[in-house]
């Protein structure tokens, strides 16, 4: 039997999965702002039945880390990590700016994410899943003068599921642990002037 492998990306207001068999992928793919947690895992169940597949045929799982939705990083690797540790497979992390680098057919790409704040999650490649420097958050104006003449720009948040899947195919699980990357810190941050005071012993 083919290798079977389960992708997941919860990164953006999407819940996409993809069903790699060996050459061939099958996707589920809604848009979903909210909601991702309660739907992950009877989606899963569909893709799978659909296939002809259980969970127990899956030989390892791929997610993408981010930086993307707190709650919807949480809720792939979450989904990922705990079906990893409950099947006894691997578990490939992919960065997310990695991962939508892989639907780009060019020697040079830009990969440009609105951060708000007027910031940008940026980094460069010189062709699918070969990074130029690591990732970072910059100014808005800093990132469009870093993108070199003739490169291609990638502003969609949305990764090409099925290219994940291949991708995570052949990754070395070493190399892409299941770890969320923020980049930039989560927005919520203890308040330290409302945290309850310890009473002395």
């Amino acid at each position: 039997m083919s290798l079977r492998l389960l992708a997941i990306d919860t990164a953006a207001p999407r819940l996409q999965l993809a069903l790699l068999t060996g050459d061939d992928a099958d996707t589920l793919v809604e848009d979903m702002p909210q909601g991702q947690a309660e739907r992950i895992f009877p989606a899963i169940d569909e893709l799978l039945k659909r296939n002809g597949a259980a969970y127990k045929d899956l030989a390892r799982i791929a997610v993408t880390t981010g930086p993307g939705s707190f709650t919807g990083l949480r809720i792939g690797l979450s989904a990922a990590r705990g079906l990893g540790l409950a099947l006894g497979i691997p578990v490939i992390g992919v960065p997310s700016l990695l991962a939508l680098s892989l639907a780009c057919r060019c020697d040079a790409m830009a990969v440009l994410l609105d951060a708000r704040r007027n910031e940008a999650y940026f980094q460069l490649f010189s062709g699918p899943a070969i990074p130029v420097g690591e990732p970072a958050v910059l100014a808005m104006d800093e990132a469009r003068r870093r993108i070199p003449p003739g490169a291609e720009v990638l502003t969609s948040p949305f990764v090409d599921i099925a290219a994940l899947a291949r991708f995570a195919a052949t990754a070395d699980p070493a190399g892409y642990p299941p770890e969320a990357a923020y980049i930039r810190d989560a927005d919520a941050k203890p308040q330290e002037k409302f945290r309850v005071a310890r009473v002395p012993q």
